[in-house]
């Protein structure tokens, strides 16, 4: 059994038990969260498709951690000006365990 959630803007294909880093939600470590965005659900080839989303049905998820992702360099040049500018960017992720999905 599958479901495909909104979380935070995105779409996430989850299952029972699986990890996925979303952008950072509200919520200290511990928390637990629902989402009710569901736009697809399938359970074992019966695939039900929401208009836009599927009634009653939800995800119950868990706040692991907050992490901060890869390190993004921005490099700007301009040639023959002496222009150089090095900036980095860390995206900042939640950490989530999905529990269960209900419909």
């Amino acid at each position: 059994m599958y479901a495909i959630v909104e979380i935070a803007g995105k779409q996430f294909k989850v299952t029972q038990d699986q990890y996925i880093y979303a952008p950072k939600l509200e919520g200290d470590a511990g928390a637990s969260l629902e989402f009710d965005k569901v736009l697809l659900i399938d359970n074992d080839g019966a695939v039900e498709v929401g208009t836009p989303v599927v009634e009653g049905a939800k995800v119950n998820a868990e706040v692991l951690e907050h992490v901060k992702g890869e390190k993004v360099l921005v490099f700007k040049k301009k040639r023959r000006k002496g222009y150089k500018k090095k900036n980095g960017h860390r995206q900042q992720f939640t950490k989530i365990l999905i529990k269960g999905i209900s419909k």
